[in-house]
């Protein structure tokens, strides 16, 4: 039972909606705007310690008025409520924003890093932390950006208030500015040769990771630990050099910044005694050069944060400039399941040698097609380009008539069943593998296992369909894990369907299994494609294609390949006789079977007996 399809209108909307960074910062204009009026209100309303400590100063302590100093209480403490409130909003708003963005931009990053691994570009998740400390920035960073245009009002202020107290506050923030250029100069180039060094060494922990097996076999620990702590160790050293540098100007910003307050109460008290000034305007002055050059000392603090959040912005935007493979298309009708290979070449780089060339024939549904050769022969290279993984470099593989690699993967990935060579299952339990992660249908994933033969090994696990198989089905065996993985390729009824040595892993009875998998799957009418070299795979196949570095060999019904096949194997051998006079198989070509070490391939009895 196939589970449910997403409808058309859904599919596409989906494919329309992908945001990118420019789309994203489009987005976060309206929101931005309410931040900026809400640090107007703040910034406006941080003068209320100063204006009341002037008001305080001048009328209520020369007229003794009570009721006026209850009264500027009252003003004072709403005011400073008000300020709390916008501040907590300011500050959410930029959380929710950077937690919406996150949101956003993840699924489609996840989506090019999937479609770079298959480019060879390597791109790691680290990707996804610059997404995080961008998010992290945005949501604790920005608050000082937002306060810096207020500096010049707040020095314009103490201008107004008297100009020496201007000129001290103005030479206090241009020093305190050069501090924070001179922060930023002295720690980016240290903190960006960590970063590559922390993701050197963060590589190679997963390598180990990924390979534990052979490491631990091979002893192959000692080696990989050096690498380790080379890179580590080069991390640490320029994280703690740009940290001490950092503190160091951080600790003379803030002895400064103590200075400057000094500066100020000295320069007013001057001021008061020449009768220049009141001692109200003396004490709100103070306040007021304090909150002028908060933002600048905030961002010798923060700069480093920020700047962190500069190149992780400037990595995620030459990230997604990044061309995608395939284009956007529109959902096309469910295929019936017949394959055509039109004369396919393809190899990969532009300088290497072809692994295809001229490629071609087709497969019906409802039929079993087999692809066989020795190794190198471009046999995996060939399934990879069947279920549309990479385009091919000349040619075209159809799938009912339809371009397979620019068919919409969210389109088609559901009529496709994959197994490749290397089996790869996912943290999650069987049911979840099963259904490919996504929403388990019950009965479409029980009806996959029992088409797979594996429901009553399922039933035998611990908890059954619920049993957690481990990162990469760590807790299965090879044989366990090739059948779920089996059973996946098979999850809602796809119509083409590709398995790459899918007896790799499995005993007799799981041979047996695959080909009664096989034949369910062409009695539902699906198109079967089998790559292998062992017998047992071949026993449900109509026909066969052979391939020899690149080249079909042969093609045609099973029988007459293998004889051809057989034919040419005898011919190859020294004195060796023909037996019969049986014609070759469609598209043979000339030249003997053999191997690259010159061995023949296809000549063990059991494989030809199967032909006859």
């Amino acid at each position: 039972m196939p589970p449910p399809a997403p409808s058309t209108e859904k599919t596409a909307r989906q494919a329309a909606a992908v945001p990118g960074p420019a789309a994203i910062v489009a987005r976060c204009r309206a929101p931005l705007l309410w931040v900026a009026g809400f640090s107007l209100l703040v910034n406006l309303l941080m003068l209320t310690s100063s204006l009341y400590m002037m008001q305080v100063y001048d009328r209520v302590l020369p007229s003794g008025s009570l009721s006026t100093l209850l009264f500027l209480s009252l003003i004072a403490a709403g005011a400073l409520a008000l300020l709390g409130a916008l501040d907590y909003l300011r500050v959410r708003t930029l959380g929710v924003l950077g937690d919406w963005m996150e949101r956003r931009l993840g699924p489609p990053m996840l989506e090019r890093m999937v479609d770079g691994a298959l480019l060879g570009q390597g791109q790691r998740a680290e990707i996804l932390r610059d997404l995080g400390t961008v998010r992290g920035v945005l949501g604790n960073g920005l608050t000082f950006l937002f306060d810096a245009p207020w500096v010049p009002v707040y020095l314009a202020l103490l201008y107004a208030l008297h100009p020496v107290l201007g000129h001290v506050a103005m030479a206090s923030a241009l020093l305190l500015f050069a501090l924070a250029l001179i922060n930023d100069r002295v720690t980016r180039a240290s903190l960006g040769e960590a970063a590559a060094a922390s993701t050197r060494a963060l590589a190679t922990a997963e390598t180990a990771m990924r390979n534990a097996e052979a490491v631990d076999a091979m002893h192959l620990l000692p080696g990989l630990t050096r690498r380790w702590e080379r890179d580590h160790a080069r991390a640490l050293d320029l994280q703690e050099r740009a940290h001490r540098r950092g503190t160091a100007l951080l600790n003379l910003t803030k002895f400064l910044r103590q200075m400057v307050q000094v500066a100020m109460l000295g320069a007013g008290a001057w001021l008061v005694v020449r009768h220049e000034m009141g001692a109200g305007s003396m004490m709100a002055a103070s306040l007021v050069v304090g909150r002028a050059l908060a933002p600048v000392e905030q961002a010798i603090g923060g700069w480093r944060q920020v700047s962190a959040g500069r190149d992780a912005w400037r990595r995620l935007t030459a990230f997604f400039a990044r061309p995608m493979r395939r284009s956007a298309g529109l959902p096309l009708p469910s295929p019936a399941g017949r394959l055509t290979v039109q004369t396919v070449a393809f190899r990969i780089g532009d300088r290497g040698r072809p692994l295809l060339n001229n490629v071609s024939f087709e497969a019906r549904a409802g039929e079993a097609l087999a692809i066989v050769g020795p190794s190198a022969a471009g046999k995996s290279t060939l399934a990879r380009l069947l279920v549309g993984l990479h385009p091919p470099l000349g040619g075209a593989v159809r799938l009912d008539g339809a371009d397979l690699f620019q068919w919409r993967r969210d389109d088609v990935g559901r009529h496709i069943g994959y197994l490749p060579q290397d089996v790869e299952l996912f943290a999650g339990t069987v049911a979840e593998n099963i259904a490919r992660l996504g929403e388990p249908a019950p009965e479409a994933v029980v009806e996959a296992a029992r088409l797979a033969d594996c429901h009553a090994m399922i039933l035998r696990l611990p908890n059954g369909y619920d049993t957690e198989v481990g990162d990469g089905g760590a807790f299965l065996s090879g044989g366990q894990r090739q059948r779920i993985a089996l059973a996946r390729a098979l999850y809602g009824a796809p119509k083409l369907v590709v398995l790459d040595e899918p007896n790799a892993s499995l005993d007799a009875e799981g041979e047996q299994a695959l080909n009664r998998a096989i034949a369910a799957l062409k009695e539902r009418g699906a198109c079967v494609i089998v790559i292998g070299h062992r017998p047992g795979t071949l026993a449900q196949v109509d026909r066969m294609v052979a391939l020899r570095d690149g080249r079909v060999e042969a093609f045609g019904p099973r029988a007459e390949v293998l004889e051809a096949l057989k034919r040419r194997t005898l011919q190859s051998v020294p004195g060796g006789a023909v037996p019969g006079g049986a014609a070759p198989a469609r598209g043979a070509q000339a030249g003997a079977a053999h191997s690259p070490g010159g061995q023949p391939f296809m000549v063990q009895a059991p494989t030809l007996q199967m032909g006859e």
